[in-house]
This record gives C-alpha cells, sequence and structure tokens, in this order.
C-alpha cells in the first residue's frame, strides 16, 4: 500500500509537470512540458526504463505519429509519459481491482446523460433516446466482459482525445462548455477526472472501443489497445450510436466473466445510477434511489424497503430523517435509527461506520468514515452531496475543512431531529435512548469544544429526585423546573434509586426541596464531570457541594448532641486515630439521619480513578492521592456514644471509629474492594456483645 501511495503523489505531480496541446496536423500531438523538473519526476518511478526518463529529459517536443496502414488503420503511440500514468492507474490507484466495472458504468451513464441533455435542449441527434440503457454482457469461454451504452457516442477526434490523454475528463468538459454558454449543470454527469476508463487494464490484457457519435453523419470508429505503448484507431462498419467497451479478460480476472460476479459488483456499486443496467438481459438495477426524491413522496414502506437493503437488516427502522439541503453544503441524506438494540460488535469505538457515501448515485465509500461523527456509527442510511472533495480513485476522501463542515451539518441535523423526537414521543425517545444513550455520552466525552458538547447533551436523559421511578427528562428540562435562587445543575451517582435516595450526600438537599438528577452508570458522572455545565449553568456532584459547604454547626441547638468541646475532642481523636487514611475531620450541619461520611475534592475524578488505577497503587499510596475528609454528625447517637466510649471502652472506641470511616468510604464508592474493610468487624462484634 506504501508504494501505491508512492506512485499516486507522483501522479499527481505528473499531471501538475506538464500540458498536452494536442495538434491535427498530419495526425501528430505535440506535448508541451511547462515544468522541467519533470525529468526528475520520472526518474524516481519504481519500474521506469532509463530510456524513458532519458526521453522526457532531453525532448522537449515530443511527437505521437499516426501511421497509416491497410484497412484504413491508423497506429498512435502513447507517449512516454502517458505510459507512466497509465501504469499507475492500471496498477497502483484503484485498491480493489471490481471498481474497474463501477468507472465504467459511469461513464456510460454520463454517455447517456449528456445525450439525453444535448436532446432536451433541441439538438439534433441521430436516431431517439427511447432505449436509454446500460447493456452488459458476460461470456465465460471467451473471458469477455462487454459494457455497452446507447449514449451520446464519439467522433474520431473526440475518441483520440478522450482515450489518448489520460486525465482529460470528456464528461469535465461538457459540464464547462454548458456553463460557459450559460447552461444548466446536468446533475447526473459522474465523471471528473478522465482516468476511470483506463482501470479497464487492471484486467484486461486487451480492449476494444467501438463507438459512434450520435451527431448527423458520424461514422463508426474501433479503438483498440493492450495496455502497452500503442493504441489504434480504425473505421468500423455497423456501430450502433453510442459506445461498446470489449474487455478481453486476462486468465487470472475471468471471474469477471461470470454474471454473478458482475451483478453483485453492480449491487455493490451502482445500484442507483440514474440509467438502467441490464446484465445478460436482466435488469440489474431496480432499486431508486429515495435520498434524491422529496421527503414527501417517500412513503414509510418505501423507506423500510430501502433501509433493509443499504442497512443490510430484517428489521424495520426506529427513526427515518430524510434530509436534503443546498446551503451551507449540498447534502442529500436519507439517516435511519435501527428498531433493534446493538450489538456487541457495534459497542466496539473501532466498529466501522454504517452510512454509505455517494457521489450523484454512485458509491464512493460504503462506509464512510469522515462523514458522520464516530458516535453516530449507530446509524444507517446514504450520504450524498456533489461538494465531497474525492481523490482521483473516487476511493478515498480528502480530509479537509469541507469535510469537516459535512460533519458539523449532519451531526446538528441528527441532533436537532433527535431532540426533536425527545419532546414529542418522550416515550418513545426513552426507549430509544435506553438502547443507545451510550452512542450519545460517548459523543460528549469525545468532543473538544463545549458548543458541540452542550448541543449533544441535550439529548441525555437522567431520572430524577423529583420524578418517580422510571421517567427521565432532559438537561433543558431540569433547568426549566429550577428554583429562582438555585444557581447549579446538581447529581447524584449511586448504582440504584434506592442508594441515591438514602445517600448521605442527598439529605441536605433533599431537605430544602432541591431537584437532584440520578446516575446509575459508572461512566455517568464522568461525561457530565466532563461536560462541566450546561447553559451557563455548573453541573455539580452533590459530594462536592457538601465539601464545599462552609456553614457552622450549631452545638447549642440539638438536643442530645456533643458540645462544642466535646465535638473538637473526638475530632482531634479521630483525627490521631486515622492518621495516614483521613486527611481532616470535620463536624457537619448537612448530616442528619447518618453518623458520618467522606468527602475528597473531586468525588467523580476519584471515583473513576478508584475504578481503574487503584489496582496498580501501593495500599499505603492509595489515600494519600484521594486525601479523603471525614464529616460527622456530632447530634447523631453513635457520634455521641463514641465519644463517651473513647473513656469507658478504649478499644471498643478505635474498632467502631474505624468501621464508621471505612463504612463512609464504601458508600462513596471509594474502595476497591468492600471485602478489605471487614478484617476487624468480628472483634468489634464480639466486644459490643460482651454484655449480652
Amino acid at each position: 500500500m506504501a508504494t501505491r501511495g508512492y506512485n499516486i503523489a507522483i501522479f499527481r505531480r505528473l499531471l501538475s509537470s506538464f500540458t498536452l496541446r494536442q495538434q491535427q496536423h498530419h495526425h501528430r500531438t505535440v506535448i508541451t512540458f511547462t515544468n522541467p523538473s519533470t525529468s526528475v519526476i520520472a526518474q524516481n518511478v519504481r519500474g521506469v526504463p532509463a530510456l524513458m526518463c532519458h526521453s522526457l529529459h532531453t525532448s522537449t517536443h515530443t511527437h505521437q505519429e499516426a501511421t497509416q496502414s491497410k484497412g484504413d488503420v491508423q497506429s498512435y503511440e502513447f507517449q512516454a509519459e502517458t505510459r507512466m500514468l497509465l501504469d499507475i492507474v492500471a496498477k497502483s490507484l484503484y485498491s480493489e481491482k471490481e471498481v474497474f466495472i463501477r468507472e465504467l458504468i459511469s461513464n456510460a451513464s454520463d454517455a447517456i446523460e449528456k445525450a439525453r441533455y444535448l436532446a432536451i435542449q433541441g439538438q439534433t441527434l441521430d436516431s431517439s433516446e427511447a432505449d436509454m440503457k446500460i447493456h452488459i454482457t458476460t461470456d465465460k469461454y471467451d473471458k469477455t466482459i462487454t459494457i455497452q451504452d446507447s449514449g451520446i457516442g464519439m467522433t474520431k477526434e473526440e475518441l483520440i482525445q478522450n482515450l489518448g490523454i489520460i486525465a482529460r475528463s470528456g464528461s469535465k468538459d461538457f459540464i464547462k462548455q454548458l456553463e460557459e454558454a450559460g447552461g444548466a449543470d446536468p446533475q447526473s454527469i459522474i465523471g471528473q477526472f478522465g482516468v476511470g476508463f483506463y482501470s479497464a487494464f487492471m484486467v484486461a490484457d486487451k480492449v476494444e472501443v467501438f463507438t459512434r457519435s450520435r451527431l448527423p453523419g458520424s461514422v463508426g470508429y474501433c479503438w483498440t489497445s493492450d495496455g502497452g505503448g500503442k493504441y489504434t484507431v480504425e473505421e468500423s462498419e455497423g456501430v450502433e450510436p453510442g459506445t461498446k467497451i470489449i474487455c478481453h479478460l486476462k486468465i487470472a480476472e475471468r471471474q469477471f466473466a461470470d454474471e454473478d460476479t458482475v451483478s453483485g459488483v453492480i449491487k455493490k456499486y451502482s445500484s442507483f445510477v440514474g440509467s438502467p443496467i441490464e446484465v445478460n438481459g436482466q435488469r440489474a438495477n431496480n432499486i431508486e434511489p429515495i435520498w434524491l426524491q422529496d421527503p414527501k413522496e417517500v412513503s414509510p414502506e418505501q423507506h423500510s424497503e430501502f433501509y433493509r437493503y443499504v442497512g443490510g437488516s430484517y428489521d424495520t427502522p426506529r427513526y427515518t430523517l430524510h434530509y436534503r439541503t443546498d446551503a451551507p453544503i449540498d447534502l442529500r441524506c436519507v439517516l435511519y435509527v435501527p428498531e433493534g438494540k446493538p450489538g456487541m460488535f457495534d459497542m466496539n469505538r473501532e466498529g466501522q461506520s454504517s452510512v454509505a457515501l455517494y457521489c450523484r448515485r454512485v458509491l464512493i465509500m460504503n462506509k464512510a468514515e469522515n462523514v458522520i461523527p464516530k458516535w453516530l456509527r449507530f446509524m444507517k442510511g446514504v450520504v450524498d452531496s456533489e461538494d465531497i472533495p474525492l481523490n482521483l480513485s473516487r476511493e478515498l476522501l480528502q480530509d479537509s475543512a469541507l469535510i469537516r463542515r459535512l460533519r458539523t451539518v449532519l451531526q446538528n441535523r441528527v441532533i436537532r431531529f433527535l431532540f426533536d423526537k425527545s419532546r414529542k414521543d418522550p416515550e418513545g425517545y426513552s426507549k430509544f435512548f435506553t438502547d443507545y444513550g451510550i452512542f450519545i455520552k460517548e459523543g460528549i466525552l469525545s468532543s473538544n469544544e463545549q458548543v458541540e458538547k452542550e448541543e449533544i447533551a441535550k439529548l441525555v436523559l437522567y431520572e430524577s429526585s423529583d420524578k418517580p421511578v422510571g421517567e427521565k427528562l432532559t438537561l433543558p428540562e431540569y433547568i426549566g423546573r429550577m428554583k429562582e435562587d438555585q444557581k447549579d445543575i446538581f447529581y447524584l451517582a449511586a448504582p440504584s434509586r434506592e442508594l441515591a435516595e438514602t445517600s448521605p450526600y442527598y439529605e441536605a438537599l433533599k431537605k430544602k426541596n432541591v431537584e437532584v438528577l440520578f446516575c446509575y452508570e459508572t461512566y455517568d458522572e464522568v461525561v457530565l464531570m466532563q461536560l462541566k455545565e450546561f447553559s451557563r449553568k455548573n453541573i455539580v456532584s452533590v459530594e462536592k457541594e457538601m465539601r464545599q459547604d462552609k456553614n457552622a454547626v450549631d452545638f447549642d441547638g440539638a438536643e442530645g448532641g456533643l458540645m462544642r468541646s466535646q465535638a473538637n475532642e473526638l475530632m482531634e481523636w479521630l483525627k490521631s486515630l486515622l492518621a495516614g487514611r483521613c486527611w481532616g475531620v470535620k463536624a457537619t450541619p448537612r448530616l442528619e439521619s447518618h453518623p458520618c461520611a467522606v468527602t475528597v475534592e473531586e468525588m467523580a475524578a476519584a471515583r473513576h480513578f478508584v475504578r481503574t488505577q487503584f489496582s496498580q497503587i501501593p495500599e499505603e499510596n492509595r489515600y494519600s492521592l484521594l486525601q479523603p475528609q471525614l464529616e460527622i454528625n456530632p447530634t447523631h447517637p453513635i457520634i455521641v456514644k463514641l465519644n463517651s466510649l473513647r473513656q469507658s471502652n478504649p478499644r471498643l472506641a478505635e474498632l467502631t471509629a474505624k468501621q464508621l470511616f471505612n463504612n463512609a468510604m464504601v458508600v462513596a464508592g471509594l474502595v476497591e474492594d468492600p471485602r478489605t474493610v471487614l478484617s476487624s468487624m468480628n472483634e468489634l462484634l464480639q466486644l459490643a456483645l460482651e454484655k449480652h
């Protein structure tokens, strides 16, 4: 593949290094070089004979002589640089040999569209356009594949210009002439580069082209070449208007003389070409390109059939987005969300996109990676844009500002579409989010722009403390329900609704009737931590809000609680007892039914760190990295009893204090394996039960 990329680069440089000027004087073609460094390029092409390089270097006017033979057969020589380009096209430009069928069909379709367009414009043409088809015949015995069209055909001059000069696109010239004349650009013209025809030499050791122009009074010609140094042109009798290409296949490529093989290639690349395609008399492209139709005219049944075709699926689409726009970029697309749940391979971030890229009905990429964001890889369908910059082989995209703009346009349109579904059909969207929410959250994590993160975040659903179990809401809905004095969006990560509602961190906000989002998935808080804010509102975990609370405890207002002096002594004792594991102890007014809780500076990041990195860190270093702070409730009976146990039963007090700290670490989700905090539980129970 490295050699292929190398040759393509040289191919482009060669194209830019000279211009071809053809003079029809005594069948002579004059080639004028515009860059003297062409010889250096030629010498760097692997496999180019030294003599060829020498001719490029020493001659600024090389002649292409046409010799008259019996039967009026004229023989032409490809010039040295043309032979090099032909060799690169035939051997290195395309990654798959089967694409030669796509290229020849595209050329045939262009020829038919030109004839149809000129007929509409009122130009006099030979014969009618009643049977504007592409006929393909295969012959296993002779090892040939024939592609015939009833298009515009070629005159002798056009034959020499279009097939004798590589990278000269007759279709591109046709469009340019129309533009100069003030005519419209025919939307079905495909050709751009003028190299597709030569892909036939990847599989054929001889190519014959029979053609006759539809212009009145035209005669037929036969163009023949083995892809080497020469080609011939001669008049031919009995040639029908249009063009017929006969590829005499190499022995190793004889599979392309098989009808089923050819039909499979057509289905893959050319199913939506505008002209009918017949293979040995059977129609091969009978599916309509519905993405080019008016969305209002396509029925759900048509979408279901098309979805099964492009997605290789047997279900029906859950959602259908049929979208057309000309600004800021030309775009036609049909995108589907599958009805079924994503499979294991769909979850893999390295999985391929299921969106196909077309350009004027011709498949460019079956799985287009660059035109749709990675997080939308669960969608299936088709994207068609005439503005997409392609490389010469029409197989790869040139990732540019235009591609990035296309990707942004598609992403924004999908987000707007899904957000609209969340408002109009909350129940259906909730089911979609249950199945595909992981992709949306991936989109937030993978995005680098805050504006983009917040756009994607509109699609996220979470349960709320103010809604019944199972009901979810979006972030815009949460903001619409916030109290006037509330500045932040609060969330709590917990394995379940029950644990969330009984969490010590939720107590204070519950008492104030502040709505809290409940996150049950382990990666949810990482997503919200990366999002940071939404609609100018900070997204804050309730644990962090608790740690940042500066309100003092009213020690004299709680009956049966510790006095200030008692609490201060207890906190100093706990700090000494838990040294090396606890980095601070303080009394908090935010606990009511719980004796204590642990807080760290960034709880969400700390939990993620524990889950992913703790096993690699020695036990003695773990607490120094987390630096947990123990916050006690001085009014709770356990804390009050613990204070008295310091004098009456020091050992029981120590075991109780350590167990309270361990329990708080487990509740906070900061312990990798909860079994490690149970080592002293039996001794604690024994001492507690001695008097019973």
